[in-house]
């Protein structure tokens, strides 16, 4: 009874490893950059960047490795190599030994990360996957806020104690070696020959890493806009990102709710108020409408990311479901990797250094795609009618 009560809390925590892998040693950056001067700027943001280089071929090698042992296994081994590669640094001088754990640090976040998905699959069913989909969301919002606060505090003390935040993999390792059932290899039927992932499923991964390329322009830009504005300072771009973490933590707890009154429209009406948002950021100097503005993109990121996931788990078989989850994620990291480059890159090419104008573009992007979302799902209604 003990070990079905756990269940939902030791699934849940996963997500706590992951959304750590970069943003906990953030506050720490500046004084790592004055314990090493020597360092160029470039290495010592790696050290933030670093672990998404690795998470997704990891991700890829954890989708391969569920059909060869048990998920269980998998997340253990991943933890164990997180918590070396993320508690590891402290205790190290060169950079390049930072660096190197750091690398570490994601492929264990890599070997984890997918499975915290598929176990929701596994698990749970209807309604009740939903809404542990939306708790995974949320969960994980709920823990880079913590755990950026508490390295923060960490931070005023060394540069080498905010790493001691990754002994929570420790407190997760607990509870999955005792919580967790042991499970079995999925492995796909023996008459089955090797499945391919439907074609529909690599789109639900590109709309992934698109949705993650515009709403990260907020965390990479925010505090360019303010100065460029002349609106605020660092601690107040600070206060704005949090925004959208905030609006993503109410939208994850709300999944349900929203799929029941927007039903088959929650991901163009979640878009729609994202590009919305972009518009409103594109032209206003108001600090409270810049604030309502990132509150909306996170409410889309955090109804749009679950939904998305679960639409594309929904193409496929249970055992081709660490794929899925696998192609989803690692797009989500690569559409991170490259929403500063996509989106200096249009503002040199259009030679507009303004981010009001990246912004601009987004709003227009979004609202395209606003449209082609409302199209697909009036054409498979169609379909839908047909074969009845």
């Amino acid at each position: 009874m003990t070990r079905t009560k756990m269940l939902k809390p030791t699934i849940l925590s996963i997500s706590m490893a992951t959304v750590m892998a970069g943003a906990a040693i953030s506050p720490a950056l500046g004084l790592i950059a004055q314990a090493f001067p020597e360092a160029s700027p470039t290495m010592i943001k790696l050290i933030l960047t670093a672990p998404s280089i690795m998470i997704i071929p990891f991700s890829f090698l954890s989708s391969y490795l569920t059909s060869k042992i048990t998920k269980r296994t998998i997340i253990l081994i991943g933890l164990v190599i997180y918590l070396i590669g993320g508690i590891g640094p402290q205790f190290f001088s060169t950079i390049e030994s930072i660096l190197l754990l750091r690398l570490v640090l994601g492929a264990g976040v890599g070997l984890v990360m997918p499975l915290s998905m598929t176990l929701i699959n596994d698990y749970f069913t209807g309604r009740e996957r939903t809404k542990m989909m939306g708790f995974n969301s949320a969960f994980s919002n709920f823990g880079g806020i913590i755990t950026l606060l508490l390295a923060g505090w960490l931070a005023t003390f060394s540069w080498r104690v905010p790493f001691n935040v990754y002994w929570l993999g420790l407190f997760i390792f607990i509870l999955i070696f005792f919580f967790l059932p042991k499970g079995e290899v999925q492995k796909p039927q023996s008459h089955e020959k090797k499945a391919k992932l439907p074609l529909a499923v690599y789109g639900y991964a590109l709309a992934m890493g698109g949705v993650m390329l515009a709403y990260y322009s907020i965390a990479t830009n925010i505090a360019l806009y303010l100065e460029q504005s002349e609106l605020g300072d660092a601690a107040l771009a600070g206060t704005i990102v949090s925004f959208t973490t905030i609006g993503g933590m109410i939208t994850s707890l709300l999944l349900v709710q929203i799929e029941v009154i927007f039903n088959k429209f929650v991901i163009p009406v979640m878009l729609f108020g994202m590009a919305a948002a972009f518009l409103f950021l594109s032209f206003t100097h108001s600090i409270p409408l810049i604030i309502v503005s990132v509150c909306l993109i996170g409410f889309g990121q955090g109804a749009i990311f679950p939904t998305i996931v679960l639409q594309a788990l929904n193409q496929v078989k249970p055992h081709l479901a660490d794929r899925v989850i696998a192609w989803t994620s690692s797009m989500t990291f690569l559409g991170q990797f490259l929403s500063p480059v996509v989106l200096d890159g249009l503002g040199k090419m259009a030679n507009q250094e303004s981010i009001r104008f990246q912004y601009g573009v987004l709003s227009a992007s979004v609202l395209f795609f606003v449209v082609l979302s409302i199209v697909l799902i009036a054409r498979n209604r169609t379909q839908d009618v047909s074969v009845e």
